[in-house]
Order: structure tokens, then C-alpha cells, then sequence
């Protein structure tokens, strides 16, 4: 891992690869992950082996133990990703018209949520339009943005308690 980290050496790296790739992927198959999934993050956890390697430092923990916790870490992304709730379908019949109350209703609602989303600090409704628009995971968003981890999910939970404040009497009308 010194090598990796200090020289960039990819003969070391493949060794690291071959030793831990298989490990990992065995850990995470243990934790219910399949084949393909556990494949994926295996290479995302080695990448960010290799992309991040400047970061290790011996003196705060083992190599296996650092690249583990980058694993079990990008196996709860991905566990969160899935379980994000999707909107509910709308209870129509296929071949049925909306009424013109439903349409007011739903042009209504869509302009209340636009303002309510406007009056947010733009950083809140930057993050809360790519986490829930761009499906972006928290630290995807971390990842692109460069803030920390914390930063991002402190602004969409404070962004989104606001919008649940502003448009909370919306649906008892």
C-alpha cells in the first residue's frame, strides 16, 4: 500500500487488487449483496483505493481494515440509494382523463412546491434538486461538490424541513 500510495505503482496495486478484491467481494456477498452488485462495488471500492491511496496512513489504522471501511461505506451508499422512496403512482384508470379540478389541483401544488423550493438558500436547493432530481447519492454529491459528507446531508435534511414547514397544510386543503 506504501508503494500505491507514494510512488502511484501499479505492480502494487495489482497485487493489492488480486489479494483484496475477492475478500471484499466475499464480505459483501455475506452481507446479502449478489454477484453482480458485490462485482460493482468492488470496483468502485478499488478504484477509490487507487484514486485516494494519499490518504492512507499506517499510523491510523491497517491496510485491510482502511480498505474495508471504504467498502462496508460504498455498500451502505448503495443500500441507501435503493431503499430511497419513489413517488406513488397516481391512482388513474389508463384511458381516463383527468377532470379539470385534478389538473388545477396538480398545477396548483407544482407551483406551490416551485416557490417553496425558490425560498430556500440555494445551497439547500442545490443539494435538495440534485439528491432527489439528479438521483445523486449523498456522497456522490460529496464526491462532485467537494463539501464535506456532513455539509451535504446537514443541507438537504435543514432544506427539507423547511419545505415540509411551508407546504405542510398543502395536502389537508
Amino acid at each position: 500500500m506504501l508503494a500505491v500510495r507514494d510512488r502511484q505503482d501499479r505492480a502494487a496495486f495489482g497485487a493489492l487488487f488480486d489479494y483484496y478484491a475477492p475478500r471484499v467481494k466475499g464480505m459483501l456477498m455475506r452481507k446479502g449483496c449478489g454477484h453482480g452488485q458485490a462485482d460493482e462495488i468492488v470496483q468502485d471500492v478499488m478504484l477509490t483505493v487507487w484514486r485516494k491511496a494519499a490518504m492512507f496512513d499506517p499510523q491510523r489504522a491497517q491496510v485491510s481494515a482502511w480498505i474495508f471501511q471504504i467498502a462496508r461505506n460504498r455498500h451502505i451508499d448503495v443500500i441507501r440509494k435503493e431503499s430511497r422512496p419513489m413517488p406513488e403512482e397516481l391512482a388513474q384508470e389508463p384511458d381516463a382523463e383527468p377532470d379539470a379540478s385534478q389538473v388545477l389541483g396538480m398545477e396548483q401544488e407544482a407551483k406551490q412546491l416551485k416557490e417553496a423550493l425558490a425560498r430556500l438558500k440555494p445551497a439547500q436547493r442545490e443539494m435538495i434538486e440534485a439528491a432527489y432530481l439528479g438521483e445523486l447519492s449523498h456522497r456522490e454529491l460529496s464526491e462532485k461538490t467537494g463539501l464535506p459528507l456532513g455539509t451535504i446531508k446537514s443541507r438537504i435534511r435543514l432544506g427539507l424541513d423547511k419545505l415540509r414547514h411551508e407546504l405542510k397544510g398543502m395536502r389537508a386543503e
